[in-house]
């Protein structure tokens, strides 16, 4: 068996870093990047520099976005009164593209996790609370995960809304009867 070059590993690692990504899947990936064009390995290069330096959090709901606020925010057909909580930016994105949800959004960029060293102080409920405060929501629809994180986060989240005069809703889910 050979070994590989210093670059070569270099490359393998921090292939391997990435989410999904194993040592197998990370070999695959610097060889296919050894065997194609300089030019289209730059391009990927470059792209990974262009989105680090260019994409940042939304300064109203934390999604990713290009310029202060992202494409959503800035978009008059959106229903102003209704907000969806998510935990990350693809939970966003995922209800987004389902087409059914016309409101804006929170993301919260994580869930209450105590075991993972996640509290409430790690996630953006500071500035949810704030939003709602200033805002004119009449709905909030929690949106986190079903499972004992996503549970907690909205109770959690549910109890510091409690002050508002807002209807606080959570997903439906599960099989209908």
């Amino acid at each position: 068996m050979s070994e590989n070059s210093g670059s070569v590993n270099d490359l393998i690692d921090q292939l391997g870093r990435l989410p999904g990504i194993g040592r197998k899947s990370a070999e695959r990936l610097a060889y296919h990047l050894l065997r194609v064009s300089q030019g289209e390995a730059l391009a990927l290069a470059d792209a990974i520099r262009n989105v680090r330096q260019n994409v940042h959090y939304c300064a109203a709901c934390y999604n990713f976005a290009e310029a202060q606020l992202c494409s959503i925010c800035l978009d008059p057909s959106r229903d102003q009164t209704l907000l969806c909580v998510v935990e990350q930016p693809r939970d966003l994105m995922a209800l987004d593209q389902a087409g059914v949800y016309r409101g804006l959004y929170h993301v919260l960029l994580g869930r209450i996790a105590p075991l993972e060293g996640m509290g409430p102080d790690q996630l953006t409920i500071d500035a949810l609370v704030e939003r709602v405060r200033c805002g004119n929501f009449r709905e909030i629809i929690m949106a986190t995960n079903p499972n004992v994180e996503g549970d907690g986060s909205a109770l959690y989240i549910t109890n510091q809304l409690a002050e508002f005069p807002i209807q606080i809703s959570r997903l439906a889910r599960g099989i209908t009867a």
